[in-house]
């Protein structure tokens, strides 16, 4: 019987094929199922942490700030409750003024009554006076009409522009500019310019606008409708005036007109005065002021007219001038005729009507 023939062994076969298929599989199953974490995503994490711990850090310090906070608008509070009742006390305390004042100002109107009516009668001894004194007496430069001293050779006129002036007081403001004028019949000259310093006439800036007849007359018809901007603080047309035409060798006086001080302090303005307009060796200023208040509508606040009423009274305490208040803008007054040189009828009937209210300052 002959020998069968040996089959081959094939190493690569179906089955080893298949045990090295499965082991390749567990491998790459291990390596899936177990947990391999790389160097970065590692850093990662520690980086969240830290941000997480800075948030926590930062949260804290809010918290903190906001009871600072709490802390500081509590105090607030209480100091604006403090403040209220400071308002309260204040306001209690302003009533007592302004009833002071209301009993003040009608005696100042008794006063003023029964002065206007002395001036009155005294100017009813002119022709008596005339037959004492001679035909030939002339008042003397430096006397003072209705409490006004005259001595000056030149003057100016700083007038406030604003709406309560313009649309309440004007036609009695321009009388005033008149009687002012008439009371001095001649001047080296004169300048009108607004309680801000502006100059009725520009081509004028600077110097003075010779005084006669036509020019009085221009000044008043200009001043008809003259309207410039005004805050109602004659401090900056003082300053003006005073810098540009204080000399040594002319006798100057400022008349202020106006109805109401806006401005911050009465002080300061006093103090600023007192700076410009100094005194020299022999205890005179460098210009006059004088002053005249007129009232503001009886609707409208009366504090800031009281406040300029205070302060040019102590200006013209202060600058050798007097203070006129005005209480009635229908008070009817004589009419004169611009540029009028009769000085001995003149002076007598002006000094009539500005002594109906009159509160003089010092007299040199």
């Amino acid at each position: 019987m002959g020998k069968r023939a040996r089959r081959e062994t094939e190493i690569f076969s179906i089955s080893f094929l298949d045990c090295i298929t499965c082991g390749l599989g567990s491998v790459v199953l291990l390596l899936v199922l177990s947990n391999i974490r790389t160097p970065s995503i590692e850093q990662s994490e520690e980086d969240l942490k830290e941000e997480l711990l800075s948030l926590q850090d930062e949260l804290i310090e809010i918290e903190g700030e906001a009871d600072i906070l709490n802390r500081d608008l509590k105090a607030k509070q209480e100091q604006l409750s403090d403040e209220k009742r400071r308002i309260a006390r204040l306001q209690g305390d302003l009533s007592d003024v302004k009833g002071k004042f209301n009993t003040s100002k009608q005696e100042a109107d008794v006063a003023n009554q029964l002065e206007g009516r002395l001036a009155s009668a005294q100017q009813t001894l002119t022709d008596e006076m005339k037959r004492l004194l001679g035909a030939g007496f002339r008042r003397k430069k430096d006397d003072a009409i209705g409490g006004i001293p005259v001595d000056s050779e030149y003057i100016i006129f700083i007038i406030d522009t604003s709406g309560s002036m313009f649309n309440y007081v004007w036609p009695m403001m321009l009388q005033k500019v008149e009687e002012t004028l008439n009371v001095y019949p001649q001047l080296k000259g004169f300048q009108v310019m607004s309680d801000e310093g502006t100059y009725m006439f520009s081509g004028y800036r600077g110097k003075w606008i010779p005084d006669t007849p036509t020019q009085r007359r221009t000044v008043i018809d200009r001043l008809r409708t003259w309207n410039v901007f005004s805050n109602s603080s004659p401090i900056e047309g003082i300053v003006e005036a005073i810098r540009t035409y204080h000399s040594k060798d002319k006798k100057i006086s400022l008349y202020v007109f106006g109805d109401e001080f806006t401005g911050s302090s009465i002080d300061s303005v006093v103090k600023g005065v007192d700076i410009i307009n100094r005194e020299d060796a022999t205890g005179e200023r460098r210009v006059r002021i004088h002053a005249i208040g007129f009232p503001v509508r009886p609707d409208a606040p009366q504090y800031t007219s009281i406040r300029f009423a205070t302060l040019m009274r102590i200006l013209c305490q202060r600058n050798g001038g007097s203070f006129v208040g005005l209480q009635d803008p229908q008070r009817g007054g004589p009419r004169f005729r611009i540029g009028q040189n009769d000085e001995s009828s003149a002076a007598p009937e002006t000094a009539t009507a500005l002594a109906q209210a009159t509160v003089p300052g010092p007299s040199p």
